[in-house]
């Protein structure tokens, strides 16, 4: 039981709502041609990864695709594991969602000042 009136306390739909944020200085985007050119892969198969999901994009107003500045570096990461452990892109997809799993629970444990023994892995 509260003390306080039903019309003050927050609904259930409130509590899970996402907060908007709005950037201060517009955030850099790089087109398709841009990041095939720094990442040194045909902009076709960029647009594969896409649609896989392995890369993040955003379409702009007029429909084109446009990359975070660190989309280059997500390309070559890619590309390291579709070479270097001879997976195929779905594979890579899940690779890719376990190391960032992993990432985030080490931060969480260097966060709680909890130390293993081991040393990481990564």
């Amino acid at each position: 039981m509260s003390d306080r009136p039903a019309e003050a306390r927050p609904s259930r739909a409130r509590m899970h709502e996402v907060a908007v944020q709005y950037a201060i200085v517009p955030v850099p985007r790089l087109s398709l041609e841009t990041v095939a050119r720094r990442s040194g892969l045909h902009p076709d198969l960029i647009r594969r990864f896409v649609a896989l999901g392995l890369v993040g994009a955003d379409r702009d107003a007029s429909g084109r695709l446009v990359f975070a500045p660190t989309a280059p570096a997500a390309l070559a990461r890619v590309q390291r594991l579709r070479t270097g452990l001879c997976l195929n892109y779905a594979s890579v997809g899940l690779v890719l969602d376990l190391l960032d799993r992993i990432s985030l629970l080490e931060a969480a444990l260097r966060r709680a000042g909890v130390r293993s023994d081991l040393p990481p892995w990564t």
